[in-house]
Parts: C-alpha cells; sequence; structure tokens
C-alpha cells in the first residue's frame, strides 16, 4: 500500500475489529503486475472533467479543480498553477495599487496599518497545510482540495500587538466582490475567531504558497490560512483584522457556510458557531487494471486526510451491502494536516458498477461525512 506521512493506532474499536486491523499486512507493492489502465471513477455516471483551467464564469463563479488521480508519492503537493481556485481575485484587488496594507482595529484605539513589507519580514516556513472546499461536492472529482506549503506569520502574533482589553474574538477580512450577482454564493469575506483558541488554533496569514509569493487567485498578496479547517474560513486578499466582542453577529462568510460546515440550527452571533472543522475523511483516487501472475488485479488508490491525528487503518466497502473490510494505510502516517496514500488490492467478485465506500476503523473518531457516505465513488467493472 502506498502512503505518505504519519500514523496513529486503534483506540480499542472492539476485539475483533482490533485483531482483524492489526493482522492486515502491507501491500507487497513488488508484486502489484503489469499495469493495463486505469478507470475511470464516478457517482451516477462518468463524466468527463477538466482540469487545470478555470471554468463556470467570472468572480465568485470562478471555478478549478485539482486532478487528484495524479496523486503519487513523489507528487502529494500540489503545484500551484493545479492548485483549486474556489473563487478568483476581486476586481477591486486586481486593481489595486500602491502599498497594501491591513486595516487593524484593537477596543480602544484609532484604527492603524499594518504594511504589507513589514509582515513579510517576519514570514517564515509555517509547514505543509490542506485546504478544502466546504462545498467539494462533486463526486466526479471531489477537486476542491489541494495541499500547499506556506510561508506566513501566526495570528496570534500580529493580535498580540493590539490592546485586546474587552475582546473576545478577531474578525479577519478581506476584499469583497460587492455588488456582484453569482450562481450559488453571496458576496461576504470575513471569519470571526474566538480568542481564547487562538494558539491552539495555528492560523496565520500567507505571504507565499510553495516558495513563491501568492498568485492572485489564492490571495495575493496576503491570506489566512487556518489548518484543520474548512476553507471558507481561509479569508484571502486580507485587508482588515479586528477586535470584537461577544455580540458581534454571524459573518455572511459564516451564514453562507453554516449549513456546509454543519452548524445544525441556525446561529446569529459569532461566538454561537462550531468550528468548521475537515474531520477524518477518506476517498479513492484511481483505480488500477493490472495483471500479473494470478491473473487481474484491481488497485484502488486512494487519500485519507482530516481530523485531529493521523489515521493508519480504515475500512473498504465494495458495493452498498458488503463487509466492511480492515486494511492498512502503509507506510504509517506521521502527520494529519496533509493528505495520505493508500492503496488496497482487489479482485471483484463480478463485473458491473460496484460502490467503493471508506471509513476509519477507529469508531470514535469524528467522521461525519464518511459516515454519511458523502466520498462514495463508483467505478465500472468489464473484465475480472
Amino acid at each position: 500500500m502506498l502512503a505518505w506521512a504519519g500514523a496513529a493506532s486503534l483506540v480499542d474499536p472492539g476485539p475483533v475489529l482490533a485483531q482483524l486491523a492489526s493482522a492486515v499486512p502491507c501491500v507487497d507493492r513488488a508484486s502489484a503486475g503489469t499495469l493495463l489502465g486505469t478507470l475511470p471513477l464516478f457517482r451516477g455516471r462518468p463524466t468527463p472533467q477538466t482540469f487545470g483551467v478555470k471554468y463556470g464564469g467570472a468572480g465568485l463563479d470562478a471555478r478549478l479543480v485539482t486532478d487528484l488521480s495524479l496523486l503519487a508519492p513523489d507528487r502529494l503537493i500540489t503545484p500551484t498553477e493545479l492548485a483549486y481556485v474556489r473563487t478568483e481575485i476581486p476586481r477591486a484587488a486586481a486593481e489595486h495599487t500602491g502599498p497594501w496594507v491591513i486595516r487593524t482595529l484593537a477596543t480602544s484605539r484609532a484604527p492603524t496599518d499594518l504594511a504589507l513589507d513589514a509582515l513579510a519580514k517576519r514570514a517564515r516556513p509555517m509547514g505543509t497545510h490542506l485546504f478544502e472546499c466546504a462545498g467539494n461536492a462533486n463526486p466526479a472529482n471531489f477537486g476542491l482540495m489541494s495541499v500547499a506549503a506556506w510561508d506566513g506569520v501566526p495570528l496570534s502574533e500580529v493580535v498580540a500587538d493590539l490592546e485586546t482589553s474587552g475582546a473576545t474574538a478577531v474578525l479577519v477580512g478581506g476584499v469583497d466582490h460587492d455588488g456582484q450577482q453569482a450562481a450559488d454564493s453571496m458576496p461576504g469575506a470575513s471569519w470571526v475567531f474566538p480568542l481564547a483558541s487562538l494558539d491552539g488554533l495555528g492560523a496565520f496569514l500567507a505571504t507565499r504558497m510553495n516558495g513563491v509569493p501568492l498568485p492572485p487567485d489564492h490571495g495575493a498578496p496576503v491570506r489566512l490560512v487556518v489548518p484543520g479547517w474548512y476553507a471558507c474560513s481561509w479569508i484571502k486578499w486580507v485587508n482588515e483584522i479586528r477586535l470584537v466582542g461577544p455580540d458581534e453577529p454571524a459573518t455572511s462568510q459564516m451564514v453562507e457556510f453554516a449549513g456546509r460546515t454543519h452548524q445544525g440550527s441556525p446561529r446569529a452571533l459569532a461566538h454561537d458557531f462550531s468550528p468548521p472543522d475537515i474531520q477524518t475523511a477518506a476517498t479513492p483516487v484511481r483505480v488500477e487494471k493490472r495483471k500479473g501472475a494470478d491473473g487481474l488485479t484491481y488497485r484502488i488508490v486512494g487519500i485519507v486526510w482530516g481530523g485531529t491525528r493521523p489515521v493508519d487503518r480504515l475500512l473498504i466497502r465494495f458495493g452498498a451491502f458488503g463487509d466492511w473490510t480492515p486494511f492498512a494505510v502503509c507506510p504509517a502516517p506521521t502527520t494529519h494536516t496533509t493528505w495520505s496514500l493508500w492503496e488496497y488490492a482487489w479482485k471483484p467478485p463480478g463485473p458491473g458498477i460496484w460502490d467503493i465506500t471508506l471509513k476509519a476503523a477507529d469508531p470514535s473518531i469524528p467522521q461525519r461525512r464518511l459516515d454519511r457516505g458523502y466520498y462514495m465513488r463508483q467505478v465500472q467493472i468489464d473484465e475480472i
């Protein structure tokens, strides 16, 4: 089995399951056989996909999806030009001239400006992090997800320079698409973060992506990165940092994405919102048809991501009512901040369209989208 980065052990999923999972060896890559081709994954019906170019419209409607089927142990960081785009740069940011400044506002002081040059001088490597759109719902590819290496400055450091007396949270805002009509989104580019959780959150203001300055559609010249949270909270084109109190209303961005981040009933105030965290998830990204000494084998290659700790055991099921089979993610991951590759060797019992569903072997791990079958994929097998 292929994988990259990190791992964890099971937390007593039950004696039988624990015994099964611990007994599963890693697949011998040397016995993979000859690659005959790769089968498309879909859900409902195969759909041709366009990768690497923007589509859908302008502004809030612009989309670019990442081709996850190309992932390999040596290709786990998404090339910057192929990283997914959910919303392209607004006109006000694209046409901005002169120095870029972030307006900061404390509770008891007049607004001040934080110059980009001063921020960039403090930037340093902040690690490799996965970012995923909360509306990553296209089962043909689930390509609104990428991984990049970032340089930046912790948000907590910037807030520490402000007078926080009486404040309970910080609002981070960005240049907006004011007045633009969109098919399925509303203007709004701000999110509110509790001060009490800021240090543990690890959010930072990013100025570089994969070793180069941020591209326009990824928030140039500065964007917020919130490791482990859906990218609706990763505010782009940051131009405002404002300390707020407990009665701060939820922003339009928070309201729009409330349903997609599993907030439940409507919430009027920002402090009532739960973290829009990415819980443990997994999905296939390609199916390889291979021929070896024992005939045809189909190798399911996929990714596991999200959660608060690495996952090194998954369960896989073929068909809507098949048995769950445990397997190991190999080598065992050491991080949960990116995605890790896994591989499963499969001999289908017969031709047809097969559902492929995953879940974490440890039932104590929160995995709300997996529990709902959100990332289920299908493959058509014509030959066994």
